[in-house]
């Protein structure tokens, strides 16, 4: 587990710098070829490096050991690192929207081909990035990281926005002569709702929700095959940080001797964490089975 955070920090440091890269050289073309879209593209990449700082401070702290204070770990702190990520999101888009809607109906010059070549660079970077992160935090189970890649994948959606913002605007400037402002509006309005959707689902998981039941199944299967665990009636699962932590009913022989029982339990909290990776501690309440 140790290994998990170390890797997932070094992927959130690596986006700190590719995100960095992309903002500067976004906002410096989008300035010099007068491209809105490009423009609110790479203040939403500067965006990144903060979201992305977020994460990796966020993984750093969840993986303190648990001590006298923090029986559960400090795996919370990076569930609560993905609900400032997208807190910061969801305003970087109304700001960037907001602000390329006021530019509507101004009189500017149209925005230069070259722009087009930095959003290319752009789509292509953050499709890698985004790809690599969404796969390892599936596999590790990280909100933050998800959070992170997501965001990434959005780029993608955004910069592919604002291409063709610029593009209609290239191809006919008469015609399309606000389509490069309204392609900010947009980008704004996809980072908005990509936001709005992390605040959710990290939120959700500091209120405790359950995982799926197919999580909530294998363990009660892993459970029921150990010898002697009749039935569990009762299993809770709540995540803190890449893991979970399971409280769960275990139904033994009522005429086990408290020993015996013990054993089954220990068995039991053994084999879970043993087969459910993703599993960190479990807590066995013994109960008599039902003589019915």
């Amino acid at each position: 587990m140790v290994r998990s955070y170390a890797f997932a920090r070094r992927l959130a440091l690596s986006g700190m710098a590719v995100s960095g890269v992309l903002a500067v050289m976004k906002i410096v073309v989008g300035t010099r070829a007068f491209s809105t879209a490009v423009v609110a593209d790479g203040f939403e990449s500067a965006a990144d490096v903060i979201s992305s700082g977020l994460v990796w401070l966020g993984l750093t702290i969840a993986a303190r050991p648990a001590d006298d204070n923090h029986p559960y770990g400090h795996g919370r702190f990076e569930i609560l690192t993905g609900l400032m990520m997208g807190t910061i999101l969801a305003a970087t888009g109304g700001a960037i929207c907001w602000n390329s809607w006021l530019r509507i109906g101004t009189a500017e010059a149209p925005p230069q081909a070259y722009a087009l070549w930095a959003l290319v660079f752009s789509i292509a970077a953050k499709a890698a990035s985004a790809a690599l992160k969404i796969h390892y935090a599936k596999r590790v189970h990280s909100a933050a990281l998800l959070a992170d890649g997501q965001n990434d994948f959005v780029d993608i959606l955004s910069g592919a926005v604002a291409l063709a913002a610029v593009g209609l605007n290239l191809s006919d400037p008469v015609r399309f002569a606000e389509a490069d402002h309204l392609g900010g509006v947009a980008v704004g309005l996809i980072v908005s709702y990509l936001g709005t959707r992390v605040i959710r689902e990290t939120a959700l998981q500091l209120m405790d929700t359950m995982p799926e039941d197919a999580k909530l199944q294998a363990i009660r299967t892993v459970a029921r095959s150990v010898p002697g665990a009749l039935d569990v009636e009762k299993c809770y699962a709540r995540k803190t940080g890449l893991q979970y932590h399971v409280d769960l009913h275990l139904h033994v022989d009522p005429d086990l001797t408290v020993r015996q029982s013990h054993i089954i339990a220990g068995s039991v909290k053994t084999a879970i964490k043993q087969q459910l990776p993703w599993v960190q501690n479990v807590l066995v309440h013994v109960e008599p089975a039902d003589a019915g």
